[in-house]
């Protein structure tokens, strides 16, 4: 995965990571760059495509200016790049939508389910591809990443990740507004008035349900044209939120959607 494209593409054939920018387009998409090259190259077009299209923060760490976006950039194309799945076809994103970032990867996960930085438990999936990755200086030591995101995100976005492994290891960072005050030359973080509490896609789940309150995960990920797990993993995240609830057996039963 260090190596020549063409020894790479022999090795892994199903490679690749996705970078999208969703946010006029956000049936299609406004950007796209298919990222193929080896793990060194991809990692330094991936933070190219961050910088083009999300804003920086001005922020004074122990006064020194140090890059909000660049830190959780970093944290995310690292995770992503590193403890993936190789031998999977599923192709792995990296996306930028209007009120989100989120990433997802194949992962061989040791276990399922959230992860904070009161759970997180240092496993790398490649420790060898881990073990170059900190040499270079390109990660930290295991198990700092986690906890970097919720420091970080939080100050560059007003919100925490939410973190979710399984087969998709899926990593994703809500915000409100992110403008860039160029008369300054320093970004600002504006939170909206009325603050949003679901996402576009607990939205777009909601939507189906109001119109077929028996729809399944399947059917769902065929309307709003999301991977099944992502449906789980948002019906989940909507129940949690006591928004929706099920009554009722997996095969007949039905969503209620508590107003």
């Amino acid at each position: 995965m260090l190596g020549r494209d063409d020894v790479i593409l022999d090795v892994a054939p199903a490679y690749v990571t996705d970078a999208i920018l969703k946010k006029k387009q956000v049936d299609r998409y406004d950007d796209r760059e298919i990222i193929k090259t080896n793990l060194i190259n991809s990692y330094d077009e991936l933070m190219s495509f961050v910088r083009k299209h999300l804003p920086d923060k001005f922020y004074l760490d122990d006064d020194v200016n140090i890059s909000l976006r660049n830190i959780i950039a970093r944290e995310l194309i690292a995770n992503t790049l590193i403890h993936r799945e190789f031998s999977s076809d599923f192709t792995a994103k990296f996306v930028i939508e209007n009120h989100r970032i989120y990433t997802e990867n194949a992962s061989r996960a040791s276990g399922v389910g959230m992860i904070t930085p009161e759970n997180a438990e240092p496993n790398p999936k490649n420790p060898l591809i881990a073990s170059f990755f900190r040499v270079i200086g390109l990660a930290d030591q295991l198990g700092s990443g986690v906890r970097n995101l919720f420091k970080y995100s939080k100050l560059y976005t007003g919100n925490n990740p939410v973190i979710n492994d399984g087969d998709v290891f899926r990593a994703e960072i809500e915000y409100d507004n992110l403008e860039t005050d160029y008369s300054k030359g320093t970004t600002q973080s504006t939170q909206s008035a009325t603050q949003s509490t679901q996402s576009e896609t607990e939205k777009k789940i909601i939507a189906v349900l109001r119109e077929n309150p028996h729809a399944s995960a399947k059917q769902i990920s065929e309307i709003i044209s999301e991977s099944k797990d992502n449906v789980k993993y948002y019906l989940s995240k909507l129940k949690d939120k006591k928004i929706i609830r099920h009554e009722g057996n997996n095969r007949s039963g039905k969503w209620i959607i508590i107003e």
